[in-house]
């Protein structure tokens, strides 16, 4: 699909903001979410919960804020007792009033000598052990290899364990250390061992951008939209993208056992008509459910249309020699776009 998107800009000269990817549910968003960050391309995801919504996420990428600027205050406050350093509210407070007094940022004021005299020694003791750590981390990132540190941050906090102690059940706890997990293997992707390997500063930049653009309404104009048949009601993009044409998804499983298709061929319809352009119609051969690979039907909705109107693209099928290669300049253009 973003292969699509990229193909489709290289040949029309188009913005990522004209592109819409509509599903059924909101937990399809998640693979092409993943897909798009490790293109470098901003998106925006309306309802369900963002990639950069969870707080595993939001820990990780605080320490690497908090890594690259010592002054990051919020980061600070983030991690600091994440995992728990048994420092408290009224602790965090008091280091808060000092840092004001002598006009510094929270990591600096902890090696002021003056904090000793607003902090019992057992606070004081643990406060200055995580500034002294972090602030060796952060030399560290600034003269070495940017993964290292990455790397040797989850090891220092043992964050692995502390997401499975913390979680409620064995399932939050994996889908917890998946989404750490994914946040790892993008930093990885993103450090390529060559001369042009970004340090972990620019990193940290490239994953903030796309996380505010998310958040922001106001980067709405030239993100990829993500989202439901259901939010889609009432908006038009230029290009749509319906995925998961598939039985059991549209229609739903629930519609098939009850036999009862009005209000999903109506889904369906909505997604077609938010189509000002072109619309690509999609669904997967195999799909993983409960750890195993079951093979999807068409939707039925899909015989239900024109079929003079449609162009089958099959999974697999021979593409003529001119789009190979316009294919094959998209995907160069966009990479010589992140190396930028």
């Amino acid at each position: 699909m973003v292969s699509e998107i990229l193909h489709h800009q290289f040949t029309h000269g188009t913005r990522h903001g004209e592109y819409a990817i509509l599903y059924r549910g909101n937990h399809q968003s998640r693979s092409f979410e993943k897909v798009l960050r490790e293109h470098g391309i901003s998106y925006h995801l309306s309802g369900g919960t963002s990639f950069f919504e969870y707080a595993e996420v939001k820990d990780l990428l605080a320490y690497l804020r908090l890594l690259v600027n010592n002054d990051d205050d919020r980061a600070f406050l983030r991690v600091v007792n994440t995992p728990r350093r048994e420092l408290g509210a009224a602790t965090l407070e008091k280091l808060g009033a000092f840092a004001s007094q002598q006009g510094l940022g929270l990591l600096a004021a902890c090696f002021e000598t003056g904090l000793a005299e607003s902090l019992n020694k057992r606070a004081l003791t643990r406060l200055q052990e995580f500034a002294e750590w972090a602030v060796a981390l952060s030399d560290e990132a600034q003269r070495g290899d940017a993964m290292t540190v990455v790397h040797q941050l989850i090891t220092d906090i043992d964050y692995r364990a502390w997401l499975q102690d913390n979680a409620k059940d064995p399932n939050e706890a994996e889908r917890r250390l998946q989404n750490a997990e994914e946040l790892i293997g993008w930093l990885e992707r993103m450090d390529k061992p060559d001369e042009q390997a970004p340090g972990l500063a620019d990193m940290v930049n490239r994953i903030s951008l796309l996380d505010r653009l998310d958040r922001s309404d106001e980067g709405n104009d030239n993100c990829v939209r993500l989202m439901t048949l259901h939010a889609a009601k009432g908006l038009e993009f230029p290009h749509v993208f319906m995925v998961g044409m598939e039985e059991n998804l549209l229609p739903h499983r629930s519609s098939i056992e009850a036999d009862d298709f009005d209000e999903e061929r109506r889904l369906a319809y909505v997604g077609i008509t938010r189509a000002q352009k072109t619309l690509t119609l999609s669904y997967a051969r195999k799909r993983r459910r409960g750890g195993e690979w079951e093979s999807c039907e068409p939707s039925r909705f899909l015989a239900e249309l024109p079929q003079e109107d449609l162009r089958w693209d099959k999974p697999g099928g021979a593409k003529n020699a001119d789009e190979q290669k316009q294919r094959g300049q998209a995907h160069l253009a966009q990479l010589r776009g992140l190396l930028a």
